[in-house]
C-alpha cells in the first residue's frame, strides 16, 4: 500500500483500540458500580442473588445447547456479576428488534421471488429421502428453495475461484453485488477495483458490503467515500462505535459475489492478499470456493439484499426488486441439486450446526470435515462419535499452522474425547487450512462460510450451499483425498487420558470461556 493508505488503516486500527478501551471502560463501570451497591446496600445485594437466580432459571427454560447453558451457568455462579454483565450483552438480543422488523419488511418483499419448485422436490424425495428432508428443512425454516437446474464448480483453492470470479466480474453488463466478511485494500483488492470502476462506466451497478470489525485493520476510514466517488455503492455492516452496544457481537461472516443474478460465487475466501498466498502469514493458505451457474443465484441475490436493505434503517430501501431476478433463459440439464442457504443469529434456529448434524446423521460410509476452529457443542460431539461407532469414516482436518493461538488451543481440547471415539483428526502441516466444508459418501455436501465454532454456528450471519449428487460433491471428495497425505493424523498425540492435569483444567478454562473466542 501507498504511504497515505498506510498512515489511514493505521488511523482506522486506532479507532479500534479507542473503541474497544471505551467499551472495556463502560463494561468495567458497570460491574464495578453494581459490586460497590452490593457491598453498601442490603437491598441491591439481595436483588442481585434474586437476578442471578431468576437469569440461570431462564437459562435452563431456553432452547439452547445443553453445554451452552451450562457454561454460562457455570460462568454466572463464579462471577455473578460479570458473567451476567456479559450474558446480557452476548445472548439477549434486546438490540436486535428494529432490524427483526426491517428483515420482515424486507423479506415480505424478496420472497416471493424465490418459489419452491413442489416437481424438483418430488424428483429428489424419489432419488434420495433423507437429502430432500434435508431440502425440506432448509426452505422451510430459511425460505431458500432446492434447485436442479444449476451447475456448480467446485475450486479446490482460492486462487482458482478468485480468477473465475474475477473473469466472469468483466462479463457483467446488469449488476455486481459484494459481500465479505474482510476486505483489504491491497493488491488482491485492487485488482477488482479496477474491473468495479470499469464496470461502472459501462452502466453497471456495483454495490460492495463489508464488516467493519473483520475488515477494520485491512482498510482506511476514507475507503467508502473512495468508492462513492468512483460510483460504487458502499456500506459498512455494523460499524464500531466507542459505546457500549449490544449488537455488536453480531458479524456479518459472510463471503458471496453475484452477477447479473445469472452467476454467484461463495466459499471460504475473502478478498485480502493471504487468502490466495499473496502474502503467507501461516505457512500455505488453504481455502476453497463454489461457482454457481443457473436458477439458485436467486438465492445468493436475495441473501444480499435483504441485509443490504434491512440492515440500516436511515439508508434509502430499494423501490424494485423484480430487475436482480432475471427470468431462466434455458432450461438446463439436471446437474444434481443445490440449495443455497443462510443463518442468522436473529432467530433460534441454528439452520449451520443443523446442516452439519444431518449430513453427519445421515452418513453411511463416510464423512469428511475441514474446519479452521473446531469449537464444538455436546450434539455435535456426540453425532461425530456416534457416526464413528457405528463404522462411518469420520474425519476432520484442521490446521498445522494457526492464526490464532487461543483460539487452536481450544479446538485441541476437543480432539481427545473425538479421538477416543474412533473419529481421526488430521492437521493441515503445509500451513492454515481455512475452508469450511463438509461431504459424506459422494451424494451430500455443503460448502460455505461455517466454521465448526461457537461464533459461526451461533453469533455470526452466515452463508453455505447445500449439494447433493452434483459435479461439485465429487470434485471436492477428490480434493479431500489429495490432501490427506499433507496432513498429520495426530491420533497418538492427543489421548485425553494421558494429558497432565494442569493441561486438562486450561482445557476445561478454555471452554468455559468459548463464547467470548
Amino acid at each position: 500500500m501507498t504511504t497515505r493508505k498506510q498512515r489511514y488503516v493505521r488511523s482506522n486500527i486506532g479507532r479500534f483500540f479507542v473503541a474497544v478501551i471505551f467499551i472495556s471502560i463502560q463494561i468495567t463501570w458497570i460491574v464495578l458500580m453494581f459490586m460497590k451497591l452490593n457491598e453498601s446496600f442490603k437491598w441491591v445485594s439481595i436483588a442481585i442473588k434474586v437476578g442471578t437466580a431468576v437469569l440461570v432459571l431462564y437459562i435452563c427454560s431456553v432452547p439452547k445447547n445443553a453445554s451452552v447453558r451450562l457454561m454460562w451457568i457455570v460462568f454466572i455462579a463464579f462471577f455473578p456479576i460479570f458473567g451476567i454483565t456479559m450474558y446480557l450483552m452476548i445472548e439477549l438480543s434486546f438490540a436486535t428488534g428494529a432490524m427483526k422488523k426491517r428483515y420482515k419488511k424486507t423479506d415480505a418483499q424478496l420472497f416471493p421471488f424465490l418459489p419452491q419448485n413442489n416437481t424438483v422436490l418430488h424428483e429428489l424425495e424419489k432419488e434420495d429421502v433423507s437429502a430432500a428432508n434435508m431440502a425440506r428443512y432448509l426452505h422451510v425454516h430459511t425460505g431458500f428453495p432446492v434447485y436442479s437446474n444449476t451447475d456448480i464448480t467446485y475450486f479446490p483453492s482460492a486462487e482458482e475461484a478468485f480468477i473465475a470470479q474475477k473473469e466472469a466480474m468483466r462479463h457483467a453488463q446488469q449488476f455486481i453485488f459484494m459481500e465479505y466478511f474482510i476486505i483489504e485494500d491491497a493488491e488482491s483488492f485492487q485488482e477488482i477495483e479496477a474491473i468495479l470502476e470499469q464496470k461502472v462506466q459501462e452502466g453497471v451497478e456495483v454495490r460492495i458490503f463489508y464488516d467493519d470489525i473483520g475488515s477494520i485493520k485491512r482498510i482506511s476510514r476514507k475507503f467508502n467515500k473512495r468508492m462513492q466517488a468512483k460510483g460504487i455503492r458502499c456500506h459498512t455492516f455494523n460499524p464500531i462505535r466507542p459505546v457500549f452496544n449490544m449488537f455488536l457481537n453480531y458479524r456479518d461472516h459472510r463471503k458471496m459475489t453475484i452477477i447479473d443474478g445469472k452467476i454467484g460465487f461463495t466459499g471460504g475466501y475473502n478478498i485480502a492478499n493471504e487468502y490466495f498466498n499473496i502474502v503467507r502469514m501461516h505457512g500455505h493458505w488453504k481455502d476453497s470456493g463454489i461457482k454457481l451457474t443457473g436458477e439458485a443465484v436467486k438465492s445468493l441475490t436475495c441473501m444480499f439484499l435483504e441485509m443490504w436493505n434491512a440492515v440500516n434503517s436511515r439508508d434509502a430501501d430499494d423501490a424494485d426488486f423484480s430487475r436482480y431476478f432475471p427470468k431462466s433463459e434455458r432450461i438446463m440439464k439436471r446437474q444434481g441439486y443445490v440449495q443455497p442457504y443462510s443463518d442468522s443469529p436473529l432467530d433460534n434456529e441454528h439452520t449451520s450446526e443443523n446442516v452439519y448434524l444431518n449430513i453427519i446423521n445421515n452418513a453411511e460410509k463416510y464423512c469428511y470435515i475441514m474446519t479452521p476452529y473446531l469449537i464444538i457443542m455436546d450434539e455435535m460431539t456426540k453425532a461425530l462419535c456416534l457416526a464413528a461407532k457405528r463404522g462411518v469414516d469420520v474425519r476432520i482436518i484442521t490446521p498445522g499452522i494457526p492464526d490464532k493461538k487461543l483460539v487452536h488451543a481450544a479446538t485441541h481440547s476437543y480432539y481427545g474425547q473425538l479421538i477416543n471415539n474412533g473419529v481421526q483428526i488430521y492437521e493441515y502441516t503445509e500451513g492454515f487450512c481455512h475452508a469450511k466444508m463438509c461431504i459424506a459418501d459422494n451424494k451430500n455436501a455443503t460448502c460455505g462460510t461455517i466454521n465448526l465454532d461457537y461464533r459461526s454456528l451461533y453469533h455470526n450471519f452466515e452463508n453455505g450451499v447445500f449439494m447433493h449428487r452434483t459435479r461439485a460433491v465429487r470434485a471436492i471428495k477428490k480434493d479431500f483425498d489429495s490432501l490427506f497425505p499433507q496432513c498429520e493424523n495426530v491420533g497418538s498425540k492427543y489421548n485425553y487420558k494421558k494429558h497432565p492435569y494442569r493441561l486438562k483444567v486450561l482445557q476445561i478454562c478454555l471452554r468455559l470461556v468459548s463464547p467470548l473466542l
